[in-house]
């Protein structure tokens, strides 16, 4: 069988870049101002984003150290309110009692 090649030659890829770099060539050299008002602006903009991925990362991270914490309070206190109760033969050592 013949074998089919799924390679791009060389001088194919080294005319479709040449064909490429012509075509945005006239744009390479387009400058634009960007005054103090839109800067501060994209500069805002972009601040925001990224501290909004990283409050997101963060409580991400933070929730499962958060369940383990309120998990331990609560078998704590569990272990706080059986002790505290007292045993079902204990009432007749607490002293006298008034009948």
């Amino acid at each position: 069988m013949d074998k089919i090649e799924t390679r791009t030659s060389r001088p194919a890829l080294l005319r479709s870049g040449l064909a490429l770099a012509l075509m945005l060539a006239p744009f390479a050299a387009a400058q634009a101002y960007v005054g103090p008002g839109a800067g501060l602006s994209l500069l805002g903009a972009l601040w925001g984003v990224v501290a909004a991925i990283g409050a997101a990362l963060l409580f991400v991270v933070l929730w499962p150290i958060r369940r383990m914490r309120r998990r331990k309070k609560a078998e704590a206190a569990a272990r706080n309110e059986q002790a505290a109760r007292p045993v079902a033969g204990d009432e007749a050592d607490n002293g006298p009692t008034h009948s």
